[in-house]
């Protein structure tokens, strides 16, 4: 069994606002997050940044000159309704766009498609009606972030096991402190 981390960050991903000054969500390179991911055991990573896949490829490239993890695609979406994790993303999506039409997309490049920290609505969770009018969609759910409360997380397992839905689980790291906070034991695979 190796041990992923789905959800992760780099300087790529997006400035958050505070009043009138915008800063950076990360400071870590791409490069940062394969180093720290293999110091802290990581078999595999999958780079989320918002709105934005450029880190992923450039970490997933460095990553190439080590035999020890295996860098996946992905892009955090801010859509219309909440956000969507996807992984295995090979073009990005803009911000802002249709759940629907991101769906499709996704679909269309056959990316692993889930939702990012559903019960965190002040986070662009989802409700459990968007939930289950998008179920057709989906993959899985993220049913563990370590920036959610337990509760949270809790009803994320709940909704995916009676949905019969897989979960996804990683540390939603934007710093270097936070990989492998959270995240999944898997099978090998390629």
């Amino acid at each position: 069994m190796g041990k992923a981390d789905t959800h992760l960050h780099t300087q790529y991903s997006g400035y958050s606002k505070l009043g009138v000054m915008k800063f950076p969500e990360s400071v870590i390179s791409p490069q940062m997050q394969v180093d720290k991911g293999r110091k802290n055991g990581m078999d595999v990573i999958a780079i989320t940044d918002h709105d934005e896949t450029r880190a992923a490829f450039i970490a997933q490239e460095y990553a190439k000159k080590y035999d020890d993890i295996e860098v996946i695609v992905g892009e955090e979406i801010l859509t219309t309704k909440g956000e969507i994790l996807a992984v295995f993303v090979k073009e990005e999506l803009p911000k802002g766009i249709e759940p629907l039409e991101a769906f499709k997309r996704l679909r269309d490049q056959n990316a692993f498609i889930s939702l990012s920290h559903p019960y965190a609505p002040m986070r662009h969770g989802w409700t459990e009606a968007e939930m289950e009018e998008f179920l057709p969609w989906l993959d899985a759910i993220e049913i563990a972030n370590a920036r959610n409360i337990p509760e949270m997380n809790r009803s994320a397992i709940d909704f995916a096991a009676a949905h019969g839905l897989c979960g996804t689980a990683g540390s939603d790291a934007h710093g270097l402190r936070e990989l492998g906070a959270m995240g999944l034991s898997l099978p090998d695979f390629h």
